[in-house]
């Protein structure tokens, strides 16, 4: 086997591929959206060199990300990726539209890492992380951010790799929008209550601080030329 695929929740079209279904080296498995430890644990100790593909939405990935973190995985586990539906990671990685093309690239692809974002309540980012409508008082590493209001902020791992992590403040005046960008290892936000989007999904509290921060390892991305 030189690649194990993961088909989360229900990606239509995508997991039924004749590259994926109908290709040597390659097993297919169906899991839930957002898998967990019941279903991703015993697929990752089958893994022996094989890369892991998988296909689904960004929150898909970073639940699989996740638990390859608390494994103590990411070190010798190549990830793929297959988008199901619109993806800011296929955007971040530079994953090609066309189907066919990203399912060829996530199973032949070249390992370019990339940082890795955790946060401090236990998850990752691999896409985007969303705060609208902030008050308070953000940093970037040691750069203050923001200081009052801002109509949005979002968080990034950075694509060049660079410090880790890619921050954009927009703020709303007589002027229009305008946006800020940071680039560092970490960025802090003390604010009023607000909620937090991390790939697409709302965190279940809103919060009145939140982190986010590069880890020590990178990911091992497939998302180079074949």
């Amino acid at each position: 086997m030189n690649a194990l695929v993961l088909a989360c929740g229900n990606p239509g079209d995508t997991a039924t591929a004749p590259a994926l279904t109908q290709r040597d080296g390659v097993e297919l498995v169906r899991v839930t959206s957002r898998p967990g430890k019941a279903d991703l644990d015993p697929v990752l100790k089958r893994l022996d060199g094989e890369r892991l593909v998988v296909v689904g939405t960004d929150a898909d990935l970073a639940a699989v990300v996740l638990r390859l973190l608390r494994a103590e995985r990411l070190a010798d586990v190549p990830v793929g990726f297959v988008p199901a539906g619109t993806s800011r990671v296929a955007r971040l990685w530079g994953l090609p539209e066309d189907m066919g093309r990203a399912v060829e690239l996530a199973l032949g692809g070249d390992i370019d890492p990339l940082p890795l974002i955790r946060d401090d309540v236990g998850g990752v980012l691999v896409g985007a992380g969303l705060i609208r409508g902030v008050r308070g008082v953000a940093y970037c590493d040691d750069e203050v951010a923001l200081r009052g209001q801002a109509g949005r902020i979002e968080v990034t791992p950075d694509p060049t790799g660079g410090a880790g992590l890619l921050v954009e403040v927009t703020k709303t005046g007589l002027l229009g929008k305008r946006t800020t960008s940071f680039h560092g290892r970490a960025f802090q936000l003390g604010s009023v209550p607000t909620t937090v989007v991390r790939d697409g999904v709302a965190h279940e509290r809103v919060v009145s601080r939140w982190t986010w921060y590069r880890h020590t390892q990178d990911l091992r991305a497939v998302r180079g030329l074949l």
